[in-house]
């Protein structure tokens, strides 16, 4: 069963098996000799098809129920699907057994290859798995330490110096990271997730590793924790710096795609805080050779994931030092915050408005002597840039360091996730001692 869940369903040869039956199917239900009452029929059905898919699109927009905007491919594509769907339907009458199988047939492959269209286009969802939200397990060696971390002795000569000063790759080192799962044991939260993406770099996988660099990342929602993203960046950094990147620990914060638990502990979904901030961290300090000084931490999120990023960014200064929210939301929740108030926060908007970064920063709680935050977006993602600009101003006025930077032309799927990295790593590279500061 493994094998069918991680089919691919972008790059693979399924879409294109797909669409070229759905084309084959399209044309014989449309070739019928064509009389004047046929091609009368197939109009009403192609059209009735296409009005029915700008109902929906309307609806989408107007109830904003994929928490973005919907492009001009995703339009074009729910279009040219409801519109051969309704040519399937309008086949089932005044036509031969075989038609209406074909038709049948045809209206399921006409959905599929909609779906995968519309799929391919976001990108995020590369295999069946992972469309289903189903994370399959590929364990991976961690090279864990054999004993506790240890402080660097002060007479040592490389104490205090950046490891890219002090890392001499050896010749066996493998060329790129690898990337596998992990289960992290709720043991303080009993937080229910799934298990986490793991990426090792180069230099983390040879025999005696530096300690490197540790950055926990969450995804969106909907979402999985699949560090394929952040590995395909980070190898192209660390084939220019002697194999030398962060540690990542791609964490599930949702439990189930379906639901957002807001990065908060509540009644109704669990203990999620609780989760990244202690098990997490925990199971990392435990388990990887990683550099054990927040400034070399980093809390990474994308859409949903930045959202969560900024907030415990905010409330945890002491583990995070670095900070970076790509696309992401301006406040968990931010997406329906009436829900939010009512069924997790027992309607006590106070408690809720608490919970924000932004009045987190703003409470005096925390002191922010060295905090770095990096707010990216897509130029064209507009739901998404009041969001970065208002949490890059808050970050700023709480006296981080901050960066705020459009991604010129990316929306809010791969092309704004890959450059959201491209741009996060260029900053935090010198500062997490992976490269030399910038002249």
């Amino acid at each position: 069963m493994t094998w069918l869940l991680e089919l691919p369903i972008i790059d693979g040869p399924l879409p294109w098996i797909v669409w070229t039956l759905s084309a084959v199917a399209f044309v014989y239900l449309l070739a019928r000799p064509p009389r004047i009452r046929w091609v009368l029929t197939a109009l009403i059905g192609l059209l009735a098809g296409a009005l029915v898919a700008f109902a929906t699109i309307w609806v989408v927009e107007a109830f904003n129920l994929f928490g973005v905007p919907l492009t001009v491919q995703t339009d074009a594509w729910v279009v040219v699907t409801f519109a051969a769907i309704g040519l399937a339907v309008v086949n089932l009458w005044r036509s031969r057994w075989w038609r209406k199988v074909v038709a049948a047939v045809g209206a399921v492959l006409f959905a599929l290859s909609g779906t995968l269209g519309i799929n391919a286009y976001f990108g995020l969802k590369p295999t069946v798995a992972s469309f289903l939200g189903i994370v399959v397990e590929h364990p991976i060696d961690i090279n864990r330490p054999t004993g506790s971390p240890t402080p660097r002795p002060t007479d040592d000569p490389d104490a205090g110096r950046p490891v890219y000063e002090t890392w001499t790759p050896p010749a066996d080192m493998p060329a790129t990271g690898t990337t596998g799962t992990q289960v992290i044991p709720a043991t303080a939260s009993g937080f229910s997730s799934r298990p986490a993406g793991i990426y090792l770099p180069p230099a983390a996988q040879v025999a005696d590793p530096p300690d490197l660099p540790l950055m926990i990342l969450m995804m969106g929602q909907p979402g999985d924790p699949d560090p394929q993203y952040v590995a395909s960046v980070l190898d192209e950094y660390a084939a220019a710096h002697q194999g030398l990147a962060p540690i990542v620990i791609v964490a599930d914060q949702l439990g189930d795609e379906s639901i957002d638990p807001v990065c908060a502990d509540t009644a109704k979904y669990g203990n999620a805080e609780t989760f990244i901030v202690q098990d997490v961290v925990a199971w990392a300090r435990a388990n990887l050779r990683i550099d054990q000084d927040p400034a070399h931490w980093v809390i990474a999120g994308y859409s949903n994931g930045g959202g969560c990023a900024f907030k415990y960014g905010a409330e945890y200064p002491e583990l995070w030092e670095n900070v970076l929210s790509i696309s992401g939301e301006e406040y968990p929740g931010s997406e329906d915050p009436s829900t939010v108030i009512d069924q997790l926060f027992g309607g006590d908007a106070a408690a809720f408005e608490a919970t924000k970064p932004a009045s987190i920063l703003a409470s005096g709680a925390h002191a922010y002597p060295d905090t770095v935050g990096i707010f990216t977006v897509g130029g064209a993602d507009p739901v998404f840039i009041p969001a970065a600009q208002a949490a890059a101003a808050a970050a700023q006025a709480a006296g981080w360091q901050t960066t705020y930077y459009v991604i010129p032309d990316a929306g809010h799927v791969l092309d704004a996730l890959h450059g959201g990295f491209e741009k996060g790593f260029e900053i935090l590279y010198p500062r997490l001692g992976l490269a030399a500061p910038a002249s």
